[in-house]
């Protein structure tokens, strides 16, 4: 298990790329989130005229 978590010598550049690679998808499910419930509450919007 700890040869898995040196990376054969790497793990100081490839585990900060998984947590940068991490951020950038729940950053982008999170503004996904942030669009959908805009464009529901615009539709709801709409149709209340």
């Amino acid at each position: 298990m700890n040869e898995f978590l040196e990376m054969g010598g790497y793990a100081a550049y490839v585990w900060p790329s998984y947590g940068l690679a991490l951020v950038v998808l729940v950053g982008n499910w999170l503004v996904a989130l942030r669009r959908r419930r805009a464009v529901v509450r615009r539709l709801a919007r709409r149709q209340q005229r």
